[in-house]
């Protein structure tokens, strides 16, 4: 746990391990929609670390959750708990989160909308692409394929009726574990209610998710048509952050992903 965004320790308190994020120059707030989300997880029975405490210590922001004993497990029991985490739903189906998602440099409005295609693509994949073409990462061109792919984008979006699960918002092979039990885990959520599919295209992107995480996943909560092709949206919007984050080194992955897109 930890990622790139967070400094990560294990300390032992009163015996007990615990596990500590700080994160420099900040205030307790820059947690509080990873704490709500791991409070949702809770609420939902989804399996994840429990937050002790949460303040500031010299000028430094710092979440103190429970230790997890890592282990080894199935991933057929991850996907089961993946759908079960995408079951709870907004009950007005409403997209968004009470809180905006704060990253260590990248952050996003989450505010409330009865539209999935305002949050995702207007909230993230525009904000995305101007702060990418402000950082001078995409030439005239790219920034011209981008619109042709946001069309497709928003007319596929118009089709589809999305339903607002209970999101991780960043499920990548780094933010799931096994416990010392057996049991899948979820951690380092960046919550919302969205599209279902906005976490599968997570999964996608870097590996760690095996065909029975798929097949479980679809035995218990089956998706809709076409929903490969949407997914594809998804993968998009995870590379455009990192190429937002981390520069030129993922600027093919973005143009392989555009094409793809566009290309089917």
């Amino acid at each position: 746990m930890g990622g790139d965004v967070n400094d990560a320790y294990r300390i032992d308190t009163d015996g007990e391990p615990r596990f500590l994020l700080v994160q420099p120059g900040r205030t307790a707030e820059f947690y509080a929609a990873e704490i709500a989300g791991l409070e949702a997880f809770e609420a939902a029975g989804i399996t994840a670390p429990k937050v002790l405490g949460n303040g500031v210590i010299d000028g430094d922001a710092y979440l103190l959750l429970d230790y997890l004993e890592e282990g080894q497990g199935s991933q057929r029991e991850l996907g089961q708990l993946v759908a079960k985490m995408h079951l709870t739903h907004e009950p007005g189906n409403l997209f968004g989160f009470g809180l905006p998602h704060e990253g260590g440099d990248i952050s996003f409005n989450n505010e409330w909308t009865d539209s999935w295609s305002e949050l995702f693509v207007e909230r993230r994949l525009d904000h995305l692409r101007d702060r990418i073409v402000a950082e001078n990462l995409w030439s005239e061109d790219d920034a011209e394929k981008y619109l042709q792919v946001r069309q497709v984008i928003t007319d596929a979006l118009e089709e589809h009726r999305s339903v607002a699960s209970l999101l991780h918002g960043d499920l990548w092979a780094g933010n799931y574990m096994f416990l010392s039990d057996g049991r899948p885990a979820l951690f380092d959520p960046s919550p919302l209610y969205g599209d279902r599919e906005f976490d599968l295209g997570a999964t996608t992107v870097f590996g760690g998710f095996t065909e029975d995480f798929y097949d479980a996943y679809q035995q218990e909560y089956p998706l809709n048509e076409g929903a490969w092709r949407r997914i594809r949206f998804y993968r998009l919007y995870l590379l455009m952050v990192h190429l937002a984050k981390f520069g030129g080194t993922y600027a093919n992955s973005v143009e392989k992903s555009m094409d793809d897109i566009l290309n089917r």
